[in-house]
């Protein structure tokens, strides 16, 4: 029996970044997952946390988009994801998987992805950070075409000062990753001693799902005034540090804290007050979440069929098969792939919901030059 087409797509965007080429003033997206542009199109760098299982999924992903796996993946995936990706129309012609291995946690796995994307290609404006629980809302043009406007240097981080419950519960306990000492981090440690809100510097809080700017990611890797490298030993205690890391250094660096938009461009659903994670969306959810404008949603159950909605009637996009764009040159018909052979990578042609898109951006971009919202 084939598989059902929701339940592959369930896991069509487990990416943890995505690049842009300067050169089109553009971020790249998406076409199965999100993406920085390879052709001048999507550059995918790392995925989030995926099986073995998941890289046999990874054929309904982008041709033209640039994979990494995450650092703790199983071991089997490096192997198994080349043949899997050279399944797709015009994987093998690509040459776009990019593997960074290693046992660390997210934050410096990020760091280590974008250093390694900054050898790789010097010509990206934006990093996105995705995982499995994402799934995209607008087309790869539609992406493109919004992020044209964009000024180059921000960077869309969900970020609040108000430590509520999290100050005791994240805050205060000092934890030891397991993974610095051990082959196979399976666990971390909690120490029996707590220590205080930190003076030195303001502590922010906030979504780890962030799109970071070249130039910011440059003075976290390079760290040049000591404060990247200062928050980065802290945070190697702190549980969860990709929901502060990056929050905290753009926040109390001179440089940076005039550059983040309090956005993270996801439509969530939570509690009130919000709990530990999301509700999952459902079909009671899709008007809402076509009307927010957001480029990405989560979360979802597989086989839920609310993406098969998304699919079919936002992305256009069939079954096993990439989120069609106007790179696309083949003949559109149900038995053949208008992706399997491409024309100038350099068109966009955005679709409906690339305005509802841009009037959130602009919403956005207005709220960041008025600065009330951040940094807060």
């Amino acid at each position: 029996m084939a598989a059902s087409p929701s339940a592959e797509r369930r896991f069509l965007y487990p990416v943890i970044s995505i690049s842009f080429i300067s050169l089109l003033l553009f971020l790249s997206a998406i076409s199965g997952l999100t993406a920085s542009s390879y052709f001048l199109f999507s550059r995918l760098p790392p995925l989030r946390d995926p099986s073995y299982g998941e890289a046999r999924r990874l054929p309904s992903f982008a041709t033209s988009s640039r994979l990494s796996l995450r650092c703790p993946a199983s071991p089997r995936s490096p192997r198994s994801l080349p043949p899997e990706i050279g399944g797709v129309a015009g994987g093998e012609r690509v040459g776009n998987v990019d593997v960074v291995e290693g046992r660390m946690r997210l934050t410096r796995c990020v760091l280590r992805a974008a250093a390694a994307l900054m050898r790789i290609d010097g010509e990206w404006d934006w990093l996105v950070m995705l995982n499995a629980g994402d799934y995209p809302v607008v087309s790869q043009d539609d992406l493109i075409h919004v992020f044209s406007t964009v000024p180059r240097h921000l960077n869309f981080i969900d970020h609040t000062s108000d430590l509520g419950w999290k100050e005791t519960q994240r805050v205060h306990p000092i934890i030891v990753d397991a993974g610095i000492y051990l082959a196979r981090r399976s666990h971390y440690f909690t120490a029996t001693e707590k220590r205080k809100t930190p003076e030195a510097f303001k502590f922010f809080t906030g979504s780890q799902w962030v799109i970071l700017s070249r130039p910011f990611l440059n003075y976290c890797i390079m760290g040049w005034d000591n404060l990247p490298r200062t928050l980065l030993m802290y945070f190697t205690n702190v549980l969860l540090s990709q929901e502060g890391y990056f929050h905290s250094v753009a926040c109390n660096s001179p440089e940076f804290q005039n550059t983040t938009v309090n956005s993270d461009l996801r439509y969530v659903e939570w509690d009130n007050p919000p709990g530990m994670d999301p509700h999952f969306l459902n079909v009671s959810s899709y008007r809402k979440i076509v009307e927010s404008g957001v480029p990405f949603a989560r979360q979802f159950h597989k086989n839920d069929q609310v993406l098969d909605m998304i699919d079919g009637e936002v992305l256009r996009r069939r079954y096993n098969r990439v989120t069609p764009g106007a790179w696309c040159s083949a003949k559109d018909r149900w038995w053949s792939d208008p992706c399997s052979e491409w024309g100038n990578v350099n068109s966009v042609k955005p679709g409906p919901q690339a305005e509802k898109f841009r009037v959130l951006m602009e919403r956005l971009v207005s709220e960041w030059k008025s600065q009330s919202r951040s940094c807060k």
